[in-house]
């Protein structure tokens, strides 16, 4: 024992009343204090005298030095547990002064607060203000993978609870206390560790929680108050960490900030100089009469990519869409769409190919040569519109004057890159929006004559605002159909005004220059298949009179009745006609006696197995469904009309 101790050991007997000098019944307990014998062994010097039958008073003054002994043993103890308290207090306090690993000093603050109080484990939680809870954060002695990983709700167990109320709890038995609420989550994490007693401190920042310090056995046990304070001396040095780590962190992304921003500052004079260069090459551009493909190349030399002009319906509708309403270029994939328009219309797009990181100054770049692109596309327009109005009033010379000199109709058409003595065709156009006012609807009305105008042009053909619509005179590709042409058409139409187009074709025209009359009957039959669109509800659509089966004999100008008997029953014409079979003459017999198998094999005077075979054979030409009521009406009607057209001996 050290001298220290010897004389804080007297001077506890002095204030008890014992002698200044140590008596023969004081010296075993002073041997026992000098060697740190545990408690028990203050017991062996009265139960020897007893066993000696030594004098009762002498036994007495043994009872007495034992109690005096005890008390100082206590004070001892209690000053070298205090001793340690303070000395981890210190080291924590010291790490934190160094803090540089946030992990290593929590770790250390939990390591030493289980040592100190003598627990089974220690564990640190951490309050996550973005879910609302609180999550384990460090753990010391734990070995229970699921209690490793526990969320605790504000309120739910003991933990929830600490920091909830921003005060310490204390459980002798987790499960038999109801003072918090219980939930299987945590019930089991806890089962699984095994503990029963707990004591959590709140880790406080001024009067805000930020998370839970525990120390916790694996059995019965009463916290004492000097321990409950020691817990919270760790946390407040825990608090302290996380504080200080945060500040830190704080600096580090402050200081991060003003790199970047002096980085920012040195590179813009760079940023200035290609804006301005990129502004002269436009500039240049725009003086000289440049077009947006060049527009394109010199774009792609400042960025040094791939920059194209595209048009509406070649750029993929959703970025295109988000990039007029957004007023930005916009990524798809790896390419940027910066849309190029004027007001509410789409004229096309400038689309940077390949090249998914792109900068900001880059991207005002892209969308800077947008602007400019639909600038000179507007001025382009406004020389166009008098090469549009020529274009419509050749349309209506042709539609209204008909005694129009074919030479001079192709001589202007010539002028205007179409030739009329190609085959065309008619296609009747109309809005199928709805207009609030008669303002809105005269808009409306001028952006598809405007749109109808540029498509005839780009397709060498003609176009005219006529009955509250548009008529174009298009020229009809080799391969193609009326109705293909007249559901492009549609698309096209209603991609630029950005509503349903409705469209109705005229079967194909040959040399309308020299056939005016056959182009007025054409644009009625193409308003007949515009109306019949219409009134079966396929707005926005576009069709020909050929679509409508029988119907298209009724809409067509010049009631195309050997087209339509070839289009519903020629296979069966060829055939007989190859094999020198009867289908025709079968199936006529099968509609006319009901279609009934066995009154047709009566009728003409055959097996019934040969009318099924023919019959058969029917379907494998004219396809499974001619059966079908609307089908077998179609045939019906050809097989009617085919027998009218055929001279009589035949």
């Amino acid at each position: 024992m050290s001298s220290d101790h010897v004389q804080s050991a007297e001077r506890s007997a002095t204030v008890t009343g014992a002698a200044a000098r140590p008596s023969s019944a004081e010296t075993p307990f002073l041997e026992l204090l000098a060697r740190g014998a545990s408690a028990d062994a203050y017991e062996q010097p009265v139960l020897l005298a007893r066993a000696d039958g030594r004098p009762a008073e002498a036994i007495a003054g043994l009872e007495h030095a034992k109690v005096l002994a005890l008390r100082v043993r206590s004070e001892l103890e209690g000053r070298r547990r205090r001793e340690a308290e303070l000395s981890a207090l210190f080291e924590t306090a010291h790490d934190l002064a160094g803090l540089r690993d946030l992990d290593a000093v929590l770790q250390a603050i939990v390591q030493r607060a289980r040592s100190l109080l003598g627990t089974d484990i220690a564990y640190l939680s951490l309050n996550d203000p973005a879910r609302g809870d609180t999550y384990m954060r460090v753990t010391e002695g734990s070995v229970a993978a699921r209690f490793q990983q526990l969320r605790l709700g504000m309120g739910e167990g003991l933990g929830g609870l600490v920091a909830q109320t921003a005060r310490p709890y204390v459980t002798d038995d987790y499960f038999k206390d109801d003072r918090f609420q219980h939930t299987l989550t945590i019930d089991s994490g806890v089962r699984d560790e095994g503990l029963v007693a707990i004591l959590g401190v709140p880790l406080m920042l001024g009067h805000r929680v930020i998370g839970v310090l525990f120390a916790a056995d694996r059995r019965a046990r009463v916290f004492e108050r000097e321990q409950i304070a020691l817990l919270g001396s760790f946390a407040a040095l825990a608090a302290a960490a996380i504080d200080t780590a945060n500040l830190l962190t704080e600096t580090r992304s402050a200081l991060a900030g003003l790199e970047r921003a002096n980085e920012i500052i040195q590179d813009r004079s760079g940023v200035i100089e290609r804006a301005s260069d990129v502004h002269d090459r436009l500039a240049e551009l725009v003086l000289r009469g440049g077009g947006v493909h060049d527009v394109a190349a010199a774009v792609s030399q400042v960025l040094d990519g791939v920059v194209e002009f595209t048009e509406t319906d070649a750029t993929p509708t959703r970025a295109l869409e988000k990039s007029r309403v957004e007023g930005h270029a916009v990524r798809h994939r790896d390419d940027w769409i910066a849309a190029v328009a004027a007001g509410g219309e789409l004229l096309g797009a400038l689309v940077l190919r390949g090249h998914p990181g792109l900068d900001p100054v880059d991207q005002r770049t892209l969308e800077r040569a947008a602007m400019v692109t639909s600038l000179l596309l507007l001025a382009r327009r406004s020389a166009a519109e008098a090469e549009q109005r020529v274009r419509g009033e050749l349309l209506d010379d042709l539609l209204d004057a008909r005694d129009r000199d074919p030479r001079l109709l192709r001589e202007r058409a010539s002028r205007l890159d179409a030739d009329l003595d190609a085959t065309h065709v008619v296609l009747a156009a109309r809005l199928d929006g709805t207009a609030a006012d008669a303002d809105q609807e005269a808009a409306a009305r001028r952006r598809l004559w405007s749109a109808a105008s540029h498509l005839a042009g780009t397709r060498h053909g003609l176009a005219a605002a006529r009955d509250g619509g548009t008529v174009l005179l298009l020229p009809l590709d080799p391969g193609d159909t009326a109705t293909d042409l007249a559901r492009r058409t549609a698309a096209h139409l209603a991609a630029a005004v950005h509503e349903a187009v409705t469209v109705g074709a005229s079967a194909p025209v040959g040399k309308p220059a020299a056939r005016p009359d056959a182009v007025v009957a054409a644009y009625e039959e193409g308003r007949r298949c515009l109306d019949a669109l219409r009134l079966l509800g396929r707005t926005g659509d576009g069709a020909a009179a050929e679509d409508f089966g029988f119907l298209g004999l009724l809409l067509a100008g010049d009631r195309d009745v050997g087209g339509f008997v070839e289009r519903t029953i020629g296979q069966l014409v060829r055939y007989d006609e190859r094999r020198g079979t009867d289908l025709l003459r079968t199936l006529d017999a099968y509609f006319a006696c009901g279609m009934s198998p066995a009154r047709t094999k009566d009728d003409l005077h055959v097996h019934v197995n040969t009318v099924a075979q023919r019959l058969e054979r029917v379907g494998r030409l004219l396809g499974e469904d001619w059966q079908e009521p609307g089908r077998a009406l179609e045939i019906q009607l050809a097989l009617r009309l085919r027998r009218l057209a055929t001279p009589v001996g035949r």
